[in-house]
């Protein structure tokens, strides 16, 4: 939001004109709290889907919000990248929130994430008990975070990608100290569970997304932190995903995968759907090198007991190669003087 320019007089009018209709600002205010659907909004305003659907119409064109599809369904949320955001939020936020219509959109609101919520985790409940077989030979999830925590250190995030996002553990994880969060997944199913996850851990300002890890939708050097959290041994072709990651990131970002060590236990191809039985530390080195990164940390987790039917947790980091400067700045002094 920091780097958002003001507005012009012309953008302001188009803004106002945009959210001046009850209706359009009940959206506009339900928005403030995460993405919502048609249905959603459907439910919660009591209103026709065709009329739900031109109010949006009229405020994407407006720039006030963007949607995106998701298999069937499109969701809406906030622009945070235009300058009708620095505009717009503080009008949001000066709403009254006792208002008695915000006070009941915000009820029906919480009964229907309640319900999202309890369909996500009657999808997640059936596959718990193969995740925790899996969990339970390798070491703990929390012994894994703080790893994760201990090798980002304290660099600011500024745009952060969870690749197979999943649940949505990382997002969490690592939310409270990004700019801009955005999760993709396959999976719609998965989606919803990691966006009712992030709901109840109030977490609202969190993109979503459905997509390809072959294809991310995102331009070039957008991120500079990109997660790959126990994904790759799902993939077929690894280190093209890795070549797709390391297009999203910035000059002097970094990428971050988290998987197995080499293991041999092949039950996990047959319940767990892997494709690869871990990847050697110089195996995923060597693909950052091809994706132009530097590999500047490996670290492996023992698991919590020794076997043969144990898994080893590996974590490596990547860095971008390009090295960030203030040439563009340097060049436009140049050019003033």
């Amino acid at each position: 939001m920091a780097d958002i320019p003001a507005p012009s007089l012309d953008l302001a009018l188009g803004t106002l004109r945009a959210a001046a209709e009850e209706t359009r600002l009940r959206i506009l205010a339900l928005l403030t709290v995460g993405e919502l659907s048609v249905s959603d909004l459907t439910d919660i305003l009591g209103q026709s889907q065709p009329r739900i659907s031109r109010h949006l119409k009229l405020l994407v064109e407006a720039g006030l919000v963007e949607r995106h599809r998701e298999g069937a369904w499109a969701f809406f949320r906030l622009t945070d990248h235009n300058p009708a955001a620095g505009l717009l939020r503080p009008m949001l936020d000066g709403l009254d929130d006792r208002d008695q219509r915000l006070v009941d959109d915000r009820a029906r609101l919480d009964a229907v994430r309640a319900q999202r919520s309890q369909a996500a985790q009657a999808f997640f409940s059936r596959l718990a008990s193969d995740w925790d077989r899996v969990r339970s030979l390798h070491a703990p999830e929390a012994v894994v975070e703080a790893a994760v925590l201990d090798i980002l250190g304290d660099r600011p995030i500024r745009n952060l990608l969870d690749l197979g996002t999943g649940t949505g553990r990382m997002l969490q994880l690592l939310a409270p100290g990004a700019s801009r969060v955005v999760g993709l997944d396959a999976s719609h199913a998965m989606l919803s569970v990691a966006r009712a996850n992030l709901e109840k851990a109030g977490l609202s300002r969190i993109e979503l997304r459905q997509g390809d890890i072959y294809a991310p939708p995102f331009p070039r050097d957008t991120f500079d932190l990109v997660i790959v959290h126990q994904v790759l041994h799902y993939l077929d072709d690894p280190a093209r995903a890795l070549r797709e990651a390391a297009r999203l990131v910035a000059p002097g970002g970094r990428i971050l995968v988290v998987d197995f060590a080499p293991h041999r236990l092949e039950f996990l191809r047959e319940t767990q759907a892997h494709r690869r039985l871990g990847f050697a530390a110089d195996q995923v080195a060597s693909w950052f090198g091809e994706a132009g990164l530097d590999c500047t940390l490996t670290k492996n987790i023992a698991p919590p007991s020794r076997g043969e039917d144990q898994l080893t947790v590996s974590l490596w980091l990547g860095q971008d190669r390009r090295v960030m400067t203030d040439w563009p700045l340097a060049q436009a002094d140049r050019e003033v003087a």
